[in-house]
């Protein structure tokens, strides 16, 4: 097999061929490329392409670096393409991988460690192996295409450096920082003499210019103020400044005062150039992303990332939690939710979502945001790229994020049911379409309303709390007459007799039992619909408590009733339990991991759940369904004992109607009383109730003569028994005498 070796040198390519084909396998190969006659004994100069210039040079050494077969080369190996079993001695192993690729040519690359000598044996004696080459030539070739390839490598452009982003973001967070101290300092040193200007004018850059523009408060009324403040404020700060409670200061105390002014100015005018640099660079280097996030999420996100690049190769859902690392770890620990969003809660278009909706808008957010990313980092707009050269305007470069943010606001809007605003409208943090900021107002803050406290409603805080009182009044005054009324019916039954409210209770107590069963029934099914309901839509259910927590009721017991007080929820006020749905979302596996085993374990783990859940709920559906059937059966048995009692009744009203109107009395009385033997009849044989007194009173008499008639005989007998006992005790007395005797 013939062997070809390829050498790269910095005039150009150079094929040269063994004289041996069992060159790489010979033991003294180090030995005999000592010396040039020994190199040149070995190889001979098959093919050299030289390079037509340094720029050529550059472009060809640098695809060889990234493991490419350029154009040139290529020719280069076409000559050899008619040799029939070919091997290629290649020194980089990337390179050799890339030329066995090629379809046109079948060679054999060795690219090994076997090749390690005969490279060296070639970079010590290439002037003697390529004729016409001087050893002061190649090395001057060498320098110069190293720094032109170490200049490569660096990538030096000033539209692709990001580190400058990187810095201009730190910068940019600490002259915020520092502003702000300074800003508070100058308004509490000046403060003391002139207090009530803090209050007046909020802007610190506007408090600033006119401390250096007035000075001590006592030239106010002769300062124009007019290039700093509008009219309205201006003439507010020099009415206050006539009537100021502020302590005097020196000459030396305001000019140093006006030197932290100065400091304050000079830092926000340095940031706002420094804002609009950093907002130049954000477009230069990444469009796409600066459309879709903003020039200062977006440069905070490339910060944390370290670079363009790095932030480019990250995906969409490492882009999402950029810069919530301690809430993800947090959360994996304690085994909870993991964060939605990072640095891009900041972005403009996760402001306009509503908090149901901010999770999906970053997802979705950070999907087009990693794709952007990618164009922005490794789109090439030069003539080998695209074809656009220079003349690619911004608007070609971020044409992928105008689109990509487009989507992101009508799918916002869609979510938000608010109807798509019409193409190339800008919306601003609030949904709406933006407006360009005019020119710089101080507005009077809002004032606290005491008299809003209380409302029910949207009226005027005036208007319900003239109507608040009496309506309160009116509501206790109709509670309390309607106790009044149920009392009164109570009490217009208290004349009945005795004898009327013990048949009633009797009557009543039997129905009063049917009637609890069936309340209990009903409550009983009623909370088990509120159960299923709760357990198959517990949105809807926790929808439903907080509309009822936030339901208000007024006080109106005892004086307190005239009050317009509202009670409401307490926010520390224990939450419910979980719905079992909610307990499904929230359940965490014990088997932590992420391998194949413990995923798989897991997905058993969650199947066996949904299982055991699935039974437990048709376990609850089938009692449900047998109580509605028992409760149907009972409403059954029910209706036919009603049926009975209906046809009993009209039996006895055919039996006994006309003797229970003669007497006053009821069917059901009539026969009760009869059987129990308080019915008696006239001679004409119409019946007379007797009530239980009259039947007590009529035994007690009959008790009374009939003792009466028997007490005389009792007393004879007693009287005979004591004498009978007395007889018989005396016999016994004379028996023990004459015993003694």
């Amino acid at each position: 097999m013939t062997l070809f070796i390829l050498t790269e040198t910095s005039a150009g390519y150079a094929l040269l061929k063994a004289k041996d084909k069992k060159l790489l396998k010979r033991s003294d190969l180090a030995a005999e490329t000592q010396t040039a006659e020994g190199i040149c004994s070995l190889l001979k100069l098959k093919q050299f392409r030289k390079f037509d210039s340094a720029a050529t040079a550059l472009e060809e050494v640098s695809a060889l670096v990234e493991g490419k077969v350029t154009p040139l080369l290529s020719s280069l190996l076409d000559s050899v393409k008619d040799e029939k079993k070919v091997s290629l001695a290649v020194a980089d192993p990337k390179l050799g991988n890339a030329i066995n690729k090629l379809p046109s040519i079948s060679l054999t690359p060795i690219s090994d460690s076997s090749t390690t000598d005969l490279y060296r044996a070639i970079r010590n004696h290439l002037p003697s192996l390529i004729p016409g080459l001087l050893p002061q030539d190649i090395s001057t070739m060498s320098l110069g295409l190293s720094h032109s390839l170490s200049r490569h490598k660096l990538k030096f452009s000033p539209d692709k450096v990001d580190t400058m982003i990187v810095q201009a973001i730190a910068l940019l967070d600490d002259l915020d920082k520092e502003l702000n101290t300074y800003a508070m300092r100058v308004k509490e040193w000046y403060g003391w003499h002139f207090p009530e200007m803090g209050k007046i004018v909020n802007d610190n850059l506007a408090y600033a210019k006119v401390i250096l523009k007035m000075g001590f408060r006592t030239s106010a009324s002769t300062t124009d103020l007019a290039e700093v403040l509008p009219e309205e404020i201006e003439s507010a700060v020099k009415a206050a400044a006539e009537v100021s409670m502020g302590t005097e200061i020196t000459e030396e105390d305001l000019d140093n005062i006006k030197s932290l002014a100065d400091q304050v100015i000079s830092f926000t005018e340095y940031r706002q150039q420094l804002s609009g640099y950093l907002s130049a660079r954000m477009v230069a280097i990444a469009p796409n992303l600066t459309t879709l996030v903003g020039e200062l999420v977006g440069a905070r996100l490339i910060a944390h990332a370290g670079s363009l690049m790095n932030l480019a190769k990250s995906p969409a859902s490492t882009i999402q939690i950029l810069g919530a690392e301690k809430a993800l770890f947090r959360a994996l620990k304690t085994k909870h939710d993991t964060p939605k969003y990072g640095l891009l809660y900041h972005a403009s278009i996760v402001g306009q979502a509503s908090g149901k909706n901010k999770g999906k808008i970053a997802r979705m957010l950070a999907t087009k945001a990693a794709i952007g990313l990618r164009v922005d980092a490794l789109a090439d707009w030069s003539a080998h790229g695209e074809g656009k050269g220079d003349g690619a305007t911004e608007e070609e470069k971020a044409a992928l994020g105008v689109e990509s943010r487009d989507k992101l606001e009508r799918r916002l809007r869609a979510l938000e049911g608010k109807p798509a605003l019409p193409r190339g409208v800008a919306v601003g943090p609030n949904g709406r379409p933006s407006v360009m900021p005019g020119k710089w107002e101080v507005k009077e803050a809002k004032k606290y309303n005491p008299d809003a406290d209380g409302l029910t409603g949207n009226e005027p805080a005036a208007a319900a709390a003239k109507t608040s009182a009496p309506a309160l009044k009116e509501k206790s005054k109709k509670d309390k007459t309607g106790d009044v009324k149920m009392i009164e019916e109570v009490s217009d039954d208290d004349d009945r007799s005795e004898d009327d409210n013990e048949d009633e209770a009797e009557e009543d107590e039997e129905d009063e039992e049917d009637e609890d069963m069936e309340d209990e029934e009903e409550d009983e099914d009623a909370d088990e619909d509120v159960g299923a309901d709760v357990s198959t839509a517990p949105t809807s259910a926790m929808s439903r408590s907080t509309s009822a927590k936030s339901k208000t009721k007024p006080d109106t017991a005892g004086d307190d009733a005239a009050s317009t007080t509202l009670s409401t929820v307490s926010d520390d006020s224990p939450d419910s339990a979980p719905s079992p749905t909610q307990q499904e979302t929230n359940w965490q596996s014990s088997i932590t991991g992420n391998t194949k085993d413990a995923k798989k374990a897991r997905k058993k783990e969650r199947h066996e759940r949904k299982l055991a859940l699935s039974e437990e709920r048709s376990k609850e559906k089938r009692e449900r369904k047998a109580k509605i059937e028992r409760r149907l059966d009972r409403k059954e048995r029910r209706k036919k004992k009603q049926e009975q009692s209906d046809r009993r009744d009209e039996r006895d009203e055919i039996r006994y109607g006309t003797m229970a109107r003669k007497a006053g009395l009821s069917v059901a009385r009539y026969k009760r009383k009869l059987d129990r033997g308080e019915i008696q009849f006239a001679e004409n044989g119409d019946p007379i109730a007797i009530s239980k007194k009259e039947i007590k009173k009529a035994k007690a008499g009959g008790h009374e003569e009939k003792i009466d008639a028997e007490a005389p005989g009792k007393k004879r007998k007693r009287e005979e028994e004591v004498t009978e006992k007395g007889d018989s005790s005396e016999k016994k007395k004379s028996k023990k005498k004459r015993n003694k005797d």
